[in-house]
């Protein structure tokens, strides 16, 4: 009997160990990093109905209320967003980019067909005047990506010359001849897109010297006006490429070195967006949450060259990749997006504002209508999918203070293999208020998080949350608001312990004051 008993206390003792997580934020507020803004980029690349039918319907369109041809309902919810910053014209669309075939007058622009994505051909409507007002008319920062792998350095000197110089030259005279007499004053330019593959199957050897000679002459002179030069760095875990551009890039070329990677299942069976399994789902999160180590290890790389930190990861493009939505082109890239997506997103940001002494800037690939967007179109429906809804209840952790928080996760299990069911992040707005965004990536089991505040005291803790019935559920054109934020009750503050009870597959950000 009392061996009974014995046994039976320590298997409870085992369960409640297991059933609660544990985790301790240190609310002082004494260190100065900061989660760059930066990180909260977007990427529109000329890919499907990204841009035309996405941003761009026709200044001639009388079916769609639009700004000079760009729709006004994208732009009222990306501004929701606070957007920082939006990559163009690519991805792979980049290095088949010539920039003077995009201004003028419209009727005068040449043609191009877009080999890359369908094999569809463009008129380049939609150029740099086009795609640069739409920053502004957005509130945005334009991240412009150049053509390396088909364009030359001084194709590239010269967009530069165009976009941001407003002295007199050739260019400066042609941009104003094309109707703009102020420059834009561009800040961030990336040097081509993965070299190692669709931008020139380049080495990494051969790319760090091309690299190098098209830095020296972005950087020089009456060019040089606090420009951000990123470097097209690996792809997911390629640690040498980022070895030899480290070490063979001297650090006053670079200011930004930049990570490609996908939450993608297999690049030969992607699976479907929507009627996903569970253990598609595990596997999906696998890939995800090896952002954690991607960082972790290209920044000890990063480290033994850069010490200071003073060039800056750049994670421009990340998310989910699943097969396109039946009857769909597939070189569009059209898939729908679950809570599934939610759970992807919340789980890299967190990744990303915990690595923030790195992590300086992040896109989204894409903005709409391709992989896993923000906004999905149809003619003149417009509607915002749970990965929209993540990035705005995220935005508050934009250039705020970032706070440690340390957490012990129970696991998710699937097949045999285990991850973290929760992730969380926090940080600290200048207006004093405390922001603790958790992710339980759990299926099925609800998480009980108990969080240890030290630092700080606060008085009241509410905030909100994403969830759903199935973590197939998606938004729809006849059901759009199917999936959106409620606010969340299930968080307890009691002096310096915050208990919270996150359901299975949610997103939860917490307002602490």
């Amino acid at each position: 009997m009392r061996r009974t008993l014995i046994s039976c206390c320590l298997s409870l003792t085992f369960f409640f160990s297991q059933a609660q997580n544990t985790a301790t934020l240190d609310a002082s507020g004494k260190g100065d990093q900061q989660i760059n803004k930066h990180i909260y980029g977007h990427f529109a690349e000329h890919l499907g109905r990204n841009i035309y039918g996405g941003f761009y319907v026709g200044e001639d369109n009388t079916k769609i209320p639009h700004t000079n041809g760009v729709r006004n309902d994208v732009v009222e919810a990306l501004k929701r967003l606070q957007i920082p910053n939006l990559r163009w014209p690519g991805g792979c669309f980049a290095d088949t980019y010539h920039w003077k075939d995009g201004i003028g007058p419209k009727a005068d622009r040449p043609t191009i067909v877009n080999a890359w994505w369908g094999g569809v051909t463009e008129n380049n409507s939609f150029g740099t005047h086009d795609f640069l007002n739409m920053c502004e008319l957005l509130g945005t920062e334009p991240y412009l990506a150049g053509n390396v792998g088909s364009g030359t350095v001084q194709e590239m000197m010269d967009w530069v010359q165009y976009v941001n110089f407003e002295g007199q030259s050739p260019m400066s005279k042609l941009r104003r001849e094309n109707g703009r007499s102020e420059p834009w004053k561009v800040k961030y330019w990336g040097v081509g897109n993965e070299p190692w593959g669709c931008g020139g199957n380049m080495t990494a050897e051969y790319y760090a010297d091309l690299y190098k000679q098209y830095a020296t002459y972005l950087g020089k002179g009456y060019l040089d006006q606090g420009i951000v030069r990123i470097a097209s760095g690996p792809s997911s875990d390629d640690y040498a490429w980022t070895e030899v551009l480290m070490k063979k890039i001297p650090l006053h070329l670079m200011e930004g070195l930049a990570l490609h990677h996908y939450a993608v299942i297999n690049w030969d069976d992607k699976g479907p967006s929507t009627t996903f399994t569970e253990q598609q789902y595990f596997t999906t999160m696998q890939r995800a949450l090896k952002m954690d180590e991607l960082i972790q290890k290209h920044s000890a790389i990063m480290d033994k060259y850069d010490p200071e930190k003073k060039v800056g990861l750049v994670v421009d493009e990340w998310g989910g990749w699943y097969e396109v939505e039946p009857g769909t082109n597939p070189g569009f890239l059209y898939q729908q997006n679950t809570m599934r997506d939610a759970m992807i997103a919340g789980a890299t940001l967190n990744i990303f504002n915990n690595h923030s002494d790195r992590v300086r800037m992040a896109n989204l690939a894409q903005t709409i209508n391709v992989l896993q967007a923000v906004i999905l179109t149809d003619e003149e429906k417009m509607l915002l999918t749970p990965t929209y809804h993540v990035m705005e209840m995220y935005k508050v952790h934009q250039d705020a203070q970032y706070l440690p928080i340390q957490l012990q996760s129970n696991s998710y299990e699937v097949g045999g293999e285990e991850l973290p069911a929760v992730s969380a992040s926090a940080s600290k707005a200048k207006n004093g208020v405390t922001h603790v965004s958790l992710v339980n990536i759990h299926a099925d089991k609800a998480q009980e998080v108990a969080i240890q505040i030290e630092g700080s005291r606060y008085k009241t803790a509410k905030g909100r949350i994403l969830s759903s019935k199935k973590l197939q559920d998606y938004n729809t054109f006849d059901n759009p608001e199917k999936i959106k934020p409620q606010p969340f009750k299930g968080a307890k503050l009691k002096g310096d312990k915050l208990n919270v009870t996150l359901p299975p597959f949610s997103v939860v950000v917490l307002e602490l004051t």
